[in-house]
């Protein structure tokens, strides 16, 4: 693990986040639960639970999206925050939430069969279906 640190939030301040090491390279997810819950597609980038420290988790609210993952958001603002699979020691963290600079760079889109309809994907990422 590197030393660098990362720091993010919610819109409100209400939830704030340390990542600790460097960040793995994110991917924008297209499937319909992201795009609902974000108005968009969202991009996030996966960080060991151990690496990442909430302050304010009294703000926080999980919605248990399917068997497979509960979504993170704050109870004040909205904000879409983390993405949690079931029995993985891993957290997704959405990029925006996380303050610049963050030294990646996006390397590939997910669940492209469920994009909305009314963007393209215009760059030359890897697309899986």
């Amino acid at each position: 693990m590197s030393d660098a640190v990362h720091q993010g939030s919610c819109l409100c301040g209400a939830i704030r986040f340390t990542i600790k090491g460097d960040l793995h390279a994110p991917d924008a997810c297209h499937c319909g639960q992201c795009r609902k819950q974000s108005g968009h597609f969202w991009a996030s980038t996966d960080v060991k639970r151990a690496a990442l420290t909430i302050e304010g988790e009294d703000n926080l609210r999980w919605f248990n999206a399917s068997a497979q993952a509960r979504r993170g958001f704050c109870a004040t603002c909205g904000s879409f925050l983390f993405w949690e699979p079931t029995g993985q020691d891993r957290v997704a963290v959405g990029m925006g939430a996380i303050d610049a600079p963050t030294n990646t760079r996006l390397a590939m889109h997910i669940f492209v069969a469920n994009q909305g309809d009314y963007y393209d994907i215009a760059d030359d990422l890897p697309q899986h279906r």
